[in-house]
């Protein structure tokens, strides 16, 4: 007996099917994320259909018991009764909702303070109240509001329902009564009736296919990813550099909220778990672009990590498409400053490295702040495409003075949201685990990196945008 864990992601669908915790088969299909204006991005919701239904004819589902699902998170799918899209999906990269934030700004503290997240336009929160204000025809024709994975089981079982893990990453969260926000809703002139019931928890069941398979209510994707790889323990921390950087580590369920953090807290894929997140966007995209720019590969990209810091070095900001955490501001832009006839390729390639893992050290201290066990923890994990090459990762070490071990979790969102359907079917399951991929990584800080990092802040103060007012676009 087998069980089946979909994946939707930004840009791919996996789908996984373990027996016992063990891969019987796994498989994956792409779509494609539109953007039609300058900040926007789109994905039609049946291209996730298209692409999942694909994915699962390449996998053997006859023996499956139970479905689990993940998805990427904070979009926005507005779906008619019958669950046809009246608009393609809003996803989380899209920032066209910024000046909605204001309305966020203009709640009292303590309202704030329930929602116990950042403000960020790519949440479907803010999107919600842009679509309300300029595509009323879309809303008006719409039953429900769902996120990604939601609409994906949706499709499968006729019923719509959110779950927590997502419910608490829209910015519409209450987190200490665990429910919508009423209060937050009218403010920004959402139809409360578009919100759907929340299930209790990530492995509630959902409903049945046609076919009579039960569907659980799923997660999203960071919680089904810690899940996925054991990441359960309070005080464990997990970095994982892709597209961006995430930092997450379990913590205590909350007994109060706090206004304006710089860092994220979301329902875990457990019953009862929370998990803090520090999130950056200056990571894999920004790597990719420099070696781009400089006609290095990966390889030789990240071979410039052993070169090591020399005395005049230029000073590299990564933030290309502004920063989330710990900066929360969307008009941020990279620079190479310092630049002087003696710099090669080499020293341009070594200070981007350098900068994104300054970049990387400053989401770290963030977490501390909002997480303080995770200051104490005796190691990282890391995993993730951009920490494979050695040099890399002393490099990182060397910078967060923190031991790295790293670690490989393959398809860790659709065993996350495997692992939930077995649980609800009752089904065994072997313990998560990462498997280690190479010895531990000791720090050796350096005080010429110290002095650097110093220095790097300096640059990114000096360069900053002006502080926000009414005709500049507002931060993240």
């Amino acid at each position: 007996m087998s069980v089946l864990g979909i994946d939707l992601g930004t840009s791919s669908v996996k789908v996984v099917v373990l027996d016992g915790g063990r891969v019987l088969a796994q498989a994956g299909a792409t779509y494609d994320v539109v953007r039609p204006r300058p900040g926007w991005a789109e994905t039609d919701p049946r291209d996730w259909g298209r692409a999942t239904t694909d994915a699962l004819a390449q996998v053997p589902t006859g023996d499956v018991r139970a479905i689990g699902l993940s998805g990427q998170m904070h979009g926005v799918v507005l779906a008619s009764d019958d669950g046809t899209p009246t608009r393609p999906a809003v996803i989380w990269a899209d920032s066209r909702a910024e000046p909605q934030l204001a309305r966020y700004r203009d709640l009292p503290d303590g309202v704030r303070a329930r929602l116990a997240n950042p403000l960020s336009p790519g949440m479907a929160g803010p999107i919600l109240a842009w679509l309300h204000e300029n595509e009323p025809d879309a809303v008006a024709r719409a039953h429900a509001v769902l996120q990604p994975k939601d609409w994906l089981r949706a499709r499968l079982t006729g019923t719509t329902a959110a779950e927590p893990s997502d419910a608490s990453a829209t910015l519409l969260y209450d987190v200490l009564a665990q429910d919508w926000d009423d209060e937050v809703v009218e403010a920004l002139g959402i139809r409360r009736d578009l919100l759907p019931v929340i299930l209790p928890t990530s492995a509630t069941t959902a409903g049945e296919t046609r076919e009579g398979t039960r569907v659980v209510a799923g997660a999203a994707d960071t919680a089904a990813a810690a899940l996925g790889a054991g990441l359960t323990a309070e005080g464990d921390v997990q970095l994982t550099i892709g597209t961006g950087v995430q930092l997450v580590t379990p913590v205590p369920a909350p007994t109060a909220g706090v206004a304006d953090p710089r860092t994220h807290l979301y329902r875990a894929a457990t019953d009862d778990g929370w998990y803090a997140m520090a999130a950056g966007l200056s990571g894999g995209q920004t790597l990719d672009w420099v070696r781009r720019i400089l006609g290095l590969d990966w390889p030789a990209l990240y071979a410039t990590a052993a070169r090591g810091p020399r005395p005049g070095d230029p000073v590299f900001l990564p933030h290309l498409v502004g920063e989330r955490t710990p900066y929360l501001d969307t008009r941020m832009r990279g620079a190479w400053a310092g630049l002087d006839a003696r710099h090669d390729r080499d020293a341009l390639a070594w200070s981007a490295l350098e900068g994104v893992a300054f970049a990387v050290a400053d989401a770290r201290e963030a977490l501390t702040d909002a997480a303080p066990a995770t200051g104490h923890a005796p190691e990282i994990r890391l995993a993730g495409g951009g920490s494979l090459a050695p040099a890399w990762r002393r490099l990182l070490a060397d910078v967060l003075g923190t031991p790295l071990r790293p670690v490989e979790v393959p398809d860790a969102s659709a065993r996350g949201a495997a692992l939930l359907a077995a649980r609800a079917a009752g089904l065994p399951t072997e313990d998560p685990a990462p498997r280690a991929v190479a010895p531990r990584v000791e720090p050796n800080p350096a005080k010429e990196l110290t002095d650097r990092r110093a220095l790097w802040h300096d640059v990114v103060h000096a360069l900053r945008p002006l502080p926000f007012h009414a005709d500049s676009p507002p931060p993240l």
